[in-house]
């Protein structure tokens, strides 16, 4: 099960084109991580701790759109496959709605600005960006149920899609400068940045292709179960609970932690411009970490790789605690947090495609869609709760947008975002995994899915 395929031109295409599938996705999921706030506190005008509620109680609307998109693709039957069609429908719509969100009308008065910020927000998360990346990311298991290749493509995806925050990291503030550094400026720069997602999500939809069907549809029978049946396989499914928890509280970290770093590069370095240096060296390093980590994958297990990673980041964090905030002190930091996440990301999307396996066995039911879509609605929690406990925090702490100098309580707010409750987040994953245990049992449990196709046809 764990053979590798022969590397050929084509499969080597493939991969990356799968990947870019999250390159697209990431211009405007690390915008909103990395930028969003900052472009409301500082350049719209528009309360911290108002923008984080609109967040974090977006999630109930956003938790609803996933697990329907989720069922919506389970259902799906096109000539296209049931993933690869909604990235093509979907990636103008998404492109248009990233412009939307960094296009608030600064005319507009405080009351107008928060239903305007509630509108568009909405409309990106709750609505295209979940209708392009529940599809997108029930594609890796569509695509092959090679454990080793599922690594690859979670590596492949986790690439590009470190290549994606990293070049929102480096260009967007740089852009915005060149705009004209003001709200207009924002609206200029995702006009371009959204245009170069069309492109990833259409090489996406040209370059893979689906493979894997349930015994069902095998059998020459359309799968439909309802909600119940499918909420019901969920809760079944140990391994999918497990994963969905990593998820929320990983995308947490992204979340507090993506966001503070603007702030802490501006009021704590007191330069905004080393957004890019910290960022670059980060997601640099992940980069270069990624293509030693199939490797590993092989030898240790997905789950024994991702816990390596967690140690490190929470390593990094520790040193850049009690290290000083010097440069020297930042780029070691970097590093190190960098080879973390590269360990975390290029598993745990692969580790979520073998739940859909596990469940299949465990249950009878296939669902890729309604298992992506429910991970979806666990880190899109994890992202708004992250997203408001950042907002409410700086706002708690006294942070004044226009301010020259932060009080000392924002400046406290700013460490407790970037520091410390990432700490508390990695401790939390690592324990969790401690619990699973798929990897051990995963060719077994293909092997045996197998038969039961056999048996049937």
């Amino acid at each position: 099960m764990n053979e590798k395929r022969k590397l050929t031109p084509a499969l080597l295409f493939e991969r990356f084109c799968y990947g870019c599938g999250d390159f697209g996705c990431n211009i405007i999921y690390t915008a909103m991580s990395a930028f969003l706030l900052f472009y409301y506190t500082d350049y719209a005008g528009v309360n911290a701790a108002a923008v984080g509620t609109i967040m974090l109680v977006s999630r109930i609307f956003d938790g609803i759109s996933d697990i329907i998109m989720g069922m919506i693709v389970d259902r799906t039957k096109s000539k296209y496959g049931k993933a690869r069609v909604w990235i093509l429908r979907v990636c103008v719509p998404f492109a248009l709605a990233g412009v939307l969100l960094f296009s608030v009308p600064t005319t507009l008065g405080t009351t107008a600005k928060l239903v305007y910020v509630f509108i568009t927000y909405n409309l990106v998360s709750t609505v295209v960006y979940t209708a392009i990346n529940v599809p997108y990311s029930s594609l890796n298991a569509l695509m092959t149920q090679n454990p080793y290749e599922r690594s690859v493509l979670s590596i492949f995806r986790n690439l590009l899609a470190t290549a994606g925050t990293l070049t929102i990291n480096m260009v967007t503030l740089p852009l915005v400068e060149f705009f004209g550094d003001n709200a207009a400026a924002w609206t200029k720069t995702f006009c371009i940045l959204g245009l170069l997602a069309i492109v990833a999500f259409l090489l996406t939809f040209i370059g893979t292709k689906e493979r894997v069907h349930a015994v069902a549809e095998l059998n020459g029978e359309m799968e439909k179960i309802t909600l119940l049946e499918g909420v019901k396989s969920l809760f079944a499914n140990k391994y999918w609970i497990m994963m969905t928890c990593v998820l929320a509280l990983f995308f947490l970290y992204y979340a507090i932690n993506g966001g503070t770093t603007v702030y802490y590069a501006k009021d704590i370095l007191e330069d905004k411009n080393l957004v890019s240096t910290i960022n670059g060296i980060y997601n640099a390093i992940q980069i270069v970490a990624m293509f030693f980590i199939a490797g590993l994958v092989k030898k240790y297990g997905k789950r024994n790789v991702f816990s390596l990673g967690l140690i490190l980041a929470a390593i990094g964090m520790l040193i850049l605690e009690f290290g000083g905030s010097t440069m020297p002190v930042i780029i070691i930091s970097s590093l190190i947090r960098g080879i973390g996440n590269a360990c975390g990301g290029a598993t745990m999307w692969a580790m979520v495609s073998d739940t859909i396996d596990y469940g299949e066995w465990k249950t009878g039911h296939r669902t890729e869609g309604l298992v992506n879509s429910a991970c979806s609605f666990g880190y899109k929690i994890g992202n708004g709760i992250g997203s408001a406990l950042l907002g409410i925090n700086i706002q708690i702490g006294g942070y004044v947008g226009d301010a020259t100098v932060q009080s000392s309580s924002a400046l406290f707010s700013i460490r407790l975002c970037f520091t410390w409750i990432p700490l508390a987040v990695f401790a939390a994953c690592f324990i969790i995994l401690r619990f699973y245990h798929l990897d051990d049992e995963f060719e077994g449990i293909i092997r045996d899915l197998h038969k039961r196709a056999a048996k049937n046809n």
